[in-house]
């Protein structure tokens, strides 16, 4: 059959509803077609992956976080940032800093958000789109998701 195991640590984590539940194991599923869900790595292995990668390179992997399932590392030009994906309501969104003003935009899909915020010439026929800045230390640092790290 084509059943996928549920991550042992997806297994930890705690699900609001059944339908939340779905949510998650069809974002897992998609994810592990995906080619660059690293499931299990840590934030550390994540900073040491993307070390060597140009900015704009990206991974999704499990949140080391109880709360959270998905963990968005992504190398950007002031290195490496890990960004939560929240689930809420039936929707992914990424975890929006305080001090952000921009709306947050939600997804029924990780791979959804991902495609939100690569750059328009990635996908044709898009539109260009405001860019997304993330704050960090300080400092606020566009977004942008350009080449996804092969977990192959």
């Amino acid at each position: 059959g084509s059943e996928f195991p549920l991550d042992t640590s997806l297994r930890l984590k705690t699900f609001s509803s059944k339908s939340e539940y779905q949510l998650v194991v069809n974002a897992v599923r998609k994810l592990q077609e995906s080619g660059f869900y690293w499931s299990a790595v840590t934030g550390g292995e994540a900073n040491l992956l993307l070390s060597a990668e140009p900015a704009g390179t990206f991974l999704i992997r499990d949140s080391s976080d109880q709360r959270h399932f998905f963990t968005l590392s992504v190398k950007t030009q002031s290195g490496t940032k890990n960004l939560r994906i929240q689930c809420e309501g039936g929707s992914f969104s990424l975890q929006s800093d305080p001090r952000s003003t921009q709306p947050v935009p939600r997804f029924d899909c990780v791979l959804k958000l991902v495609h939100h915020y690569m750059p328009p010439q990635a996908l044709p026929g898009s539109t260009p789109k405001r860019a997304y800045y993330i704050y960090s230390g300080g400092e606020k640092i566009p977004l942008v998701l350009s080449r996804p790290l092969s977990s192959n």
